[in-house]
């Protein structure tokens, strides 16, 4: 695995991907916003249901971190 920030990667796609990725997560919430629907996020693998329009989440749903580490 490649040990090097993607900022200094030679593919310019790959470059300026996570700018992208932080403009798509604008668009979201502003449509998020412009149509009352809420957002679902992960934060340290939990996942949260937010109101696009409030400050602090709203109606969090709060589930147990995913067991990808586990094997059957």
């Amino acid at each position: 695995m490649n040990k090097q920030p993607i900022e200094t990667a030679c593919d310019a796609d790959l470059r300026m991907s996570a700018q992208a990725m932080q403009r798509a997560a604008q668009r979201a919430r502003e449509l998020a916003a412009r149509t009352g629907t809420t957002l679902v996020i992960s934060r340290q693998g939990v996942i949260e249901h937010l109101r696009p329009d409030a400050a602090a989440p709203a109606q969090t749903v709060k589930e147990a971190p995913a067991g990808y580490d586990d094997q059957p």
